[in-house]
């Protein structure tokens, strides 16, 4: 697997995760969605995405 989709599926899965913990624990939850799209928006701009620091350390290539 690439860094290109690590990102995606850590995305993906916070995206899911959040919209569960929404559900079901408390509707507060919703913000953790609300930060993973900003953060998606802002690497878009920037180039930084800190995920790719941790994915780079799991080892997955570029």
């Amino acid at each position: 697997m690439t860094i290109d989709n690590g990102v995606r599926v850590l995305a993906g899965s916070m995206v899911l995760l959040s919209v569960i913990l929404t559900v079901t624990v408390h509707p507060g939850f919703v913000w953790l969605t609300v930060f993973v799209g900003l953060n998606l928006i802002q690497s878009a701009f920037t180039g930084i995405c800190p995920a790719v620091f941790f994915l780079k350390k799991l080892g997955l290539r570029e």
